[in-house]
C-alpha cells in the first residue's frame, strides 16, 4: 500500500510573465507585381537588415487559370528588386480551395522545400492565394524554424476582409476544420484588389458573408451600408466592394487588438458568429459550399433562431435574411436537417456544436444577436429550437 511521504522542500514555485508585443500592416494597393509598385520590396526591405532575403512563394494553383503571367510577374519583380530579396526556388504551385488544407502532402512540399533552400527564422514565406492557400502555407511557416516570416497576398475576397488579415494558420484533420494549425500573426498583408477583377461570381459573393457578419455582431451602420448596397455587390461594383473589404478588415483587427484574447486563450470566439454550423455544414457536403457560402446559412440559423428566443425583432430578422438573399445567397441546403433525431450522429449538423466547443476549450459559446450591430454570447441552446430555426429557415427559402 502506498503511503505519501512528506517532503521537507518548501520552495515556492516560480513564476514567469512573458509579455510578446506583435505589429504588423494591411496594406492596399493594385498591381502589386508591377515594377513601378514598390511596396513589396519596400515592406521585406523595412527590417533594416542590409543583405538580401531569402523567400519562398507558394501560389494558389487556381489563381493561374485567371492569372497566367502571375509567375512570370513575381519572377521579373524578383530580378528587379534583387537587392532586396531573391526568390530561392521555383514558386511551389499548390491547390486551391479546401483540398489544400486536407492534404498534408502540401505541408511537407513547402517544409521539405525550406530545408533544401536553406531558409532561417529572418526568410519570407510569399503566400499568395485564397483564404485555404494562405491558411496552410501560414502553418507551414509558422512550424519551420517555429516560425518562419509570413507575407500574405490574398486573391479574394473572403482572404482580404477576413482570413488573410488574421492571427490564426490552420489545416484540417479527423474530419474537422483547422484541427491542427497555429496563432501566429502574418509579417504584413498586401491586399492587391486586382486580383478581385478575375473572380468567379461564387468567390466574389462568399467573401461577403464575413462583412454581413461582423456588421451583424459589431456596426448596424455598416450593416445598412451592405444591405444598401446589395444590389451594386452583387453585379461586382468595384468600388462598393473596396470600402467593404476595407470595413471589414478594420473591424477584424480592432477585435483582434482589443478583445484582450486575440489567441483564443478563452472560450469566446464573437468573430466565429454563424460559423459553428458552416463549419459543420462545409464538411458534409464534401466542401461544395465554400465557406463564405456555408456562413451566410451559419448566419442565416443564428438569426433565425435569435428571432424565435425573442432576442431579434422579426423585422431584424427579415433585414438579415433580405439582405443575404439579394446578395446571392442560397440559405437552405438538405444537410441542415439530416439526422437531427441523433445529435452525436457524426453527420447531424449538431455535432457542430460539440466540435465547436472542443475547438474551443472550456463551456460552449456561441454567440447570437440581441439587434443589428449587437452580438451576445451564449452557453447552452435548445437543440429543439433550432430544429424549428431549421424548418423556418426551409420554408422562408422556398417562398423567396
Amino acid at each position: 500500500m502506498y503511503t505519501k511521504q512528506k517532503t521537507n522542500l518548501s520552495l515556492k514555485p516560480l513564476n514567469q510573465c512573458v509579455r510578446v508585443t506583435f505589429n504588423y500592416d494591411v496594406h492596399f494597393t493594385r498591381g502589386l507585381f508591377q515594377l513601378d509598385n514598390p511596396l513589396l520590396a519596400q515592406v521585406i526591405a523595412a527590417n533594416g537588415e542590409t543583405a538580401p532575403k531569402k523567400v519562398v512563394a507558394v501560389v494558389d494553383g487556381g489563381l493561374l487559370k485567371y492569372q497566367d503571367e502571375l509567375l512570370k510577374k513575381l519572377s521579373i519583380y524578383a530580378q528587379s528588386y534583387e537587392d532586396v530579396f531573391t526568390l530561392s526556388c521555383e514558386p511551389i504551385i499548390v491547390s486551391g480551395g479546401e483540398t489544400v488544407k486536407n492534404e498534408p502532402k502540401f505541408i511537407e512540399q513547402i517544409h521539405q522545400v525550406i530545408n533544401v533552400a536553406g531558409l532561417c527564422r529572418h526568410s519570407y514565406v510569399l503566400a499568395i492565394g485564397g483564404g485555404a492557400v494562405l491558411d496552410m502555407a501560414g502553418y507551414a511557416a509558422t512550424t519551420a524554424h517555429r516560425g518562419i516570416r509570413l507575407l500574405r497576398v490574398p486573391t479574394t475576397v473572403l482572404g482580404q476582409n477576413d482570413s488573410g488579415v488574421g492571427v490564426k494558420n490552420g489545416i484540417n484533420a479527423f474530419g474537422k476544420k483547422n484541427f491542427l494549425g497555429t496563432f501566429m500573426p502574418p509579417y504584413a498583408v498586401l491586399n492587391d484588389f486586382d486580383f478581385l477583377t478575375t473572380l468567379d461570381d461564387r468567390d466574389w459573393r462568399s467573401g461577403i458573408a464575413e462583412a454581413v457578419k461582423v456588421a451583424l455582431i459589431k456596426d448596424a451602420d455598416f450593416f445598412d451600408f451592405i444591405m444598401t448596397y446589395a444590389d451594386k455587390l452583387a453585379n461586382r461594383d468595384m468600388e462598393i466592394m473596396e470600402k467593404l473589404i476595407y470595413r471589414c478588415s478594420q473591424l477584424h483587427l480592432e477585435h483582434i487588438a482589443g478583445s484582450g484574447d486575440p489567441f483564443e486563450m478563452g472560450s469566446s470566439r464573437p468573430l466565429d458568429f454563424g460559423h459553428w454550423a458552416a463549419h459543420k455544414l462545409e464538411h458534409l457536403t464534401n466542401y461544395s459550399l465554400r465557406h463564405g457560402e456555408a456562413v451566410a446559412i451559419g448566419i442565416a440559423l443564428d438569426s433565425t433562431y435569435s428571432y424565435l428566443t425573442g432576442l431579434l425583432l422579426q423585422s431584424e430578422w427579415k433585414r438579415i435574411l433580405g439582405t443575404l438573399k439579394n446578395l446571392g445567397f442560397t440559405l437552405y441546403v438538405s444537410e441542415l436537417a439530416e439526422q437531427l433525431h441523433q445529435p452525436d450522429h457524426p453527420h447531424c449538423l449538431f455535432r457542430g456544436l460539440t466540435e465547436f466547443r472542443e475547438h474551443l476549450g472550456g463551456n460552449l459559446t456561441i454567440t447570437l444577436l440581441e439587434g443589428i450591430g449587437q452580438g451576445m454570447e451564449v452557453h447552452q441552446v435548445d437543440l429543439s429550437l433550432y430544429k424549428d430555426a431549421i424548418s423556418m429557415l426551409r420554408d422562408w427559402e422556398l417562398s423567396h
